[in-house]
């Protein structure tokens, strides 16, 4: 039985990490709306998930100066 890997630990973190996701997609273009979106490219998915973790990178960064 195949078990779900990208679940959140913490499920008070579910709607900053949605608003994050929103924020990002925002920045790179993609308009993605409340729930589904399975309609977009595998080229918008990436690059939210490219810009949200370029933006989780910059924050280490600079979290450690």
């Amino acid at each position: 039985m195949a078990t779900k890997s990208n679940r959140i630990n913490v499920p008070e973190a579910r709607t900053a990490m949605d608003r994050f996701k929103m924020e990002s997609a925002a920045e790179v273009g993609v308009n993605l709306k409340d729930g589904y979106n399975g309609d977009l490219t595998s080229r918008q998915a990436g690059s939210i998930g490219g810009q949200m973790v370029k933006k989780m990178i910059e924050a280490y960064e600079n979290g450690i100066k």
